[in-house]
């Protein structure tokens, strides 16, 4: 049979791989520009740190590792016969490989609090795993690329990541981002307003997926998870806000006119576009979206969405601000702002708009023919000296025809031939040839190291 991989996973060749470094490196160079310093956290958490921390839909895409040994020696018989998954869940399985990054850097600030500098900014850059259903842009295992400030209540921290994502996306090349806004406060005025304040989850996780299942299809989920026609109707002039930053939020403070909940947060957005107007953005569009909801448990306040405007990708970036993350573990009144770039996502958008010319796929510098076991044992020396001066070099591996090690040469790239036969072993010399322009020259051992930097700096 014919081998494969799990759906919803993929190789990786030398090309893609290079395309996604510079990814990462861009990403990683402005984190740390903003100030940010990096951490990282096991592939697996303990299955009780990472349940009941993203809603009920979030939970189910969760993948459970199975206990070592005879799993299902301690499971109650009933349960079995019962086929209760739920619960058999708990005796079969105490760890879980982790959803996303954020709850497992609350779990980082709880156990290593007392080594923090606060506010902590960190940046994580590692894979997570969704038991999602595979399409497009959707994954089961995929990067996340993540930064987080803890112990700072200022808005300003905001604009601060609004900015990050806007410099970013501009030097990726992106020069057509939207950077959705709202707050989940304004969401709980909402609620309120409509007497539907024990249904938010239900109604907010409903809501944002309103760009997947339609206006109606929200509607009638909300109707059959019990939320009233009457409060319904009240929710339709959602819908169709429009008009400037500024008639958005009027219109907002109209409708949110009986929330003191909803009016902060409408308080909130204003600060946060009336400062970002003031500073400016490179490429990025800021746009409130009341319709954004994010269905995750703990965001609290600001919640962003990014999207590439010329590119039916969804979004490739998202965060928000969580005021009690840290208090799932005991440690409260923590506030925290995040964002998480979608790497995966990013890469198919860069692709589609042909933005990896300048990305150089890794090979090697020089290739030194091999002619037999005493000009590689001649050349072995100076193929040690070049890679301690920082060149890329390796000797075909087995002497054979030269046509051979060309095509070899010739698919790889590789732009500067190595040449010793008995003449240049003789003289303590090397032919040196350039692959694209064919020139050929013989260059003593001494300087050979020096005259490739040269020239590799040249091509």
């Amino acid at each position: 049979m014919k081998p494969g991989i799990p759906k919803g996973t993929r190789d990786f060749s030398a090309t893609e791989i290079a395309k996604r470094k510079y990814i990462f490196n861009t990403i990683q160079n402005i984190f740390e520009r903003f100030g940010f310093e990096p951490i990282e956290t096991p592939s697996f958490e303990n299955f009780s740190t990472l349940m009941g921390k993203y809603g009920e839909e979030g939970d189910r895409l969760i993948f459970k590792i199975l206990n070592s040994g005879d799993f299902l020696e301690n499971v109650d018989t009933q349960l079995l016969e019962k086929k209760d998954s739920k619960r058999i869940t708990s005796s079969i399985s105490d760890k879980a490989l982790r959803y996303d990054l954020t709850v497992p850097f609350a779990r980082y600030v709880v156990q290593h609090f007392n080594e923090l500098t606060l506010p902590f900014k960190r940046y994580q850059m590692q894979p997570v795993w969704r038991a999602d259903r595979p399409q497009k842009g959707r994954f089961r295992e995929f990067y996340q690329c993540d930064a987080d400030v803890v112990g700072s209540k200022s808005l300003w921290q905001e604009v601060e990541f609004i900015q990050l994502y806007d410099e970013v996306f501009y030097e990726l090349g992106l020069k057509k981002i939207t950077i959705k806004i709202n707050n989940r406060k304004i969401l709980s005025g909402i609620a309120e307003v409509i007497g539907a304040s024990d249904k938010l989850i239900d109604f907010t996780v409903s809501l944002d997926k309103l760009d997947k299942i339609s206006q109606e299809g929200v509607i009638k989920e909300w109707m059959d998870k019990g939320i009233e026609k009457d409060a319904i109707e009240k929710l339709k002039p959602l819908f169709e806000l429009k008009g400037s930053n500024s008639e958005i939020l009027a219109k907002l403070e109209i409708l949110l006119a009986n929330s003191e909940e909803g009016l902060k947060g409408v308080s909130e957005m204003r600060f946060i576009l009336e400062n970002i107007e003031q500073i400016g953005l490179e490429t990025a569009r800021l746009a409130p979206d009341i319709t954004l909801a994010r269905g995750l448990n703990y965001y609290t306040g600001t919640i962003l969405e990014v999207t590439a405007d010329e590119v039916a990708m969804g979004s490739i970036g998202g965060g928000g601000r969580y005021d009690d993350l840290t208090g799932i573990f005991g440690l409260k009144d923590m506030s925290g702002m995040g964002i998480s770039f979608g790497l995966d996502r990013i890469y198919l958008v860069m692709e589609a708009l042909n933005l990896f010319d300048k990305v150089e796929t890794s090979r090697p510098d020089v290739l030194i023919i091999n002619f037999g076991d005493a000009e590689t044992l001649y050349a072995m020396p100076i193929l040690k000296e070049l890679r301690k001066s920082g060149i890329k070099a390796e000797i075909f591996p087995e002497s054979g025809k030269m046509k051979k090690q060309m095509t070899y040469a010739d698919k790889r790239q590789i732009p500067l031939i190595l040449m010793a036969g008995s003449e240049e072993i003789n003289l303590k010399q090397f032919t040196l040839k350039e692959m694209f322009s064919g020139e050929q020259i013989q260059i003593d051992n001494a300087i050979l190291a020096s005259e490739i930097k040269k020239r590799i700096t040249n091509l």
